[in-house]
């Protein structure tokens, strides 16, 4: 199901019908008889919520970068339904954890990531790798393991379920590995091309 909500009847909406019919989304006029994000939500809010209650649809994806949208998107959460938000880096917190997970528009732009060989991006990242570190570490933290090694693939889901907004794109990475490797505080381990493993990297080593 692709459907877009709005009022295309304005000159501000005009640019999106290109795009539309390119990707196949179905625009759903909305009508502004009365102006406001309050009156828009209010809108919006009662046809998701109606999908939620019948789970019709399996998830959400709410494009913007307004704490508005906050309280819609933990009202779909709370029926039982993902919501996947996008937005600028801006976005406040309070509607990034809101979502079930929650990507930045920047990761999306063209030449966010130089190449296809996971390295670090000529552009600057939003953020630097080292800004990752205390996240990654209290994943690790969290985990019962007796060396201290942890799975990279269980650290993935946990630094998702603390920060639904965490994408190593974030830091200039196409790959969370390759992240954690540039951020020189952990420590990378695979064996004859298994899983890999990380783990806080031990005093002594460098």
């Amino acid at each position: 199901m692709r459907r877009i909500y709005g009022d295309f009847s304005g000159t501000r909406s005009k640019g999106w019908a290109d795009v539309l019919a390119k990707h196949a989304i179905i625009p759903q006029q909305q009508f502004a008889y009365t102006t406001g994000k309050k009156c828009f939500l209010y809108h919006f809010g009662h046809r998701c919520n109606g999908f939620a209650a019948q789970r019709s649809v399996d998830g959400f994806c709410l494009v913007s970068s307004d704490s508005y949208f906050t309280r819609l998107a933990a009202r779909i959460r709370g029926q039982g339904v993902d919501v996947f938000g996008f937005g600028e880096q801006k976005t406040p917190e309070s509607f990034r954890q809101a979502c079930r997970r929650f990507v930045y528009t920047e990761n999306l732009l063209p030449g966010a990531i130089k190449d296809e060989q996971n390295t670090v991006s000529s552009d600057k990242p939003l953020q630097p790798a080292t800004s990752a570190v205390p996240l990654i570490k209290k994943v690790l933290s969290r985990e019962d393991s007796d060396d201290g090694w942890v799975n990279l693939g269980t650290v993935g889901k946990q630094l998702l379920n603390l920060a639904p907004d965490f994408d190593p794109r974030t830091f200039g990475f196409r790959k969370l590995s390759d992240l954690i490797r540039k951020t020189n505080q952990l420590e990378v381990r695979q064996a004859d091309g298994g899983p890999i493993s990380i783990r806080v990297k031990q005093r002594g080593k460098k």
